[in-house]
């Protein structure tokens, strides 16, 4: 059975053709940078690789070079997308409605569309892959994997806000989460390398960011909540922020509520701080001595630091702190931000091993550190497959 599985996130696509259930990766790549004047698309197989840059303003043009590309008649795997059974989609939110893989019909396109205001950034990118991939891939079956999911385990201390109880019974206003594929992806690794899951918090960073205090395997708390805008500075998104701020910005400052609501998602964390989205520029300004960059970086560290003391004190201990994602995985200078002066959580960073460069799961410790820090790269294409394919047997 070969499966195409799309994951559209607030600025980029990455992709994977994978034949199951040996999951048998036939292609993967990414385009990022979606929406700036160069993005970047890879594609990969086993036998070629390519990597380009050019403009793909929206995700609509990212998916119709992705199916060129599988298609291409020198470097594709496919020659008719009557090749491929199943398109499996990863959706950001899928609020009360959905707390498994769904098979995709017009009442569950209906449901996500109905959760944009939630997620703004990733639920319209995900419904368009689904509509887009609808059109090229006319013959299979399409099926949706939420974010959300992996976190119904959090407990009702946790995910529900102190506000008059009406609104959670009423409305469904709580605690979702986001990045659930990621997150459980990387912590049942994590389970299989340590032999244990008692304590470990999970630390997803890319253009998005959130962390996940994970216990006997489960979610029990998650920085992200209701829609995936608060906890973590992130590329364009403010994170947690004084609810009085946006008062006072529309009652005193004279901003309409809509143009609050796009500042704080479109024009704040690190591209506020700084003009810049994405990391990469970030730490090469702060190298050339970008007092700004500098700054900004190290509240985003700051920030995280205070996570990790918060979910250490709920799950009254700790075994290990993983990094993954984009920034997770790629970034040295980030982590080592991190768990610089995090001795008191039994941190201790081997400054070596953290500066190597590998796809494979890696301790960055030291031999001494009590808690485990770990790279694991995180592989929510995979996950979603695996989530998928069960649907489909069962």
């Amino acid at each position: 059975m070969k499966i195409v599985i799309i994951n559209s996130g607030s600025s980029s696509i990455k992709y994977q053709l994978i034949e199951m259930p040996a999951r048998n990766v036939i292609c993967s790549g990414m385009i990022d940078r979606i929406g700036l004047d160069s993005s970047n698309i890879t594609y990969k197989t086993n036998t070629d690789s390519l990597e380009e840059k050019r403009p793909i303003p929206n995700h609509k043009v990212g998916l119709e070079r992705i199916a060129e590309l599988l298609m291409d008649n020198n470097i594709g795997v496919i020659k008719s997308t009557q090749e491929i059974d199943v398109v499996g989609h990863r959706v950001v939110h899928g609020g009360a409605s959905f707390s498994n893989p769904v098979h995709i019909d017009s009442v569950v396109k209906e449901k996500i569309k109905q959760l944009f205001q939630l997620a703004p950034l990733h639920n319209p990118a995900n419904l368009e892959g689904i509509y887009v991939a609808e059109e090229i891939f006319k013959g299979a079956k399409q099926m949706a994997v939420f974010d959300t999911a992996f976190h119904q385990t959090i407990p009702v201390i946790a995910h529900k806000y102190a506000i008059p109880n009406k609104f959670i019974t009423d409305n469904n206003i709580r605690v979702y989460g986001f990045h659930g594929t990621s997150h459980k992806y990387v912590s049942e690794r994590a389970a299989e390398y340590l032999n244990k899951s008692d304590k470990i918090i999970t630390i997803h960073l890319g253009n998005g960011c959130s962390m996940t205090a994970i216990k006997n395997g489960v979610s029990i708390d998650h920085s992200l909540g209701f829609a995936p805008s608060n906890g973590l500075i992130m590329g364009t998104r403010s994170g947690d922020i004084d609810q009085s701020i946006v008062f006072y910005m529309v009652n005193t400052l004279g901003y309409s509520l809509d143009a609050v609501n796009n500042l704080l998602l479109k024009e704040s964390g690190m591209l506020g701080l700084t003009g810049f989205s994405d990391l990469r520029d970030i730490e090469s300004q702060a190298e050339q001595g970008n007092k700004e960059c500098q700054l900004a970086l190290d509240m985003n560290a700051y920030r995280i630091k205070k996570f990790i003391g918060s979910y250490t004190a709920v799950m009254n201990g700790l075994d290990a702190i993983i990094f993954t994602a984009g920034i997770g995985e790629n970034s040295s200078y980030i982590r080592r931000l991190v768990c610089t002066d995090m001795n008191y959580y039994g941190l201790e960073l081997d400054d070596a091993k953290n500066e190597v460069r590998s796809k494979e799961i890696r301790e960055i410790n030291t031999p001494n550190s009590k808690t485990k820090i770990m790279v694991i790269p995180t592989n929510e294409e995979i996950e979603i497959a695996n989530q998928v394919y069960d649907l489909l047997m069962n």
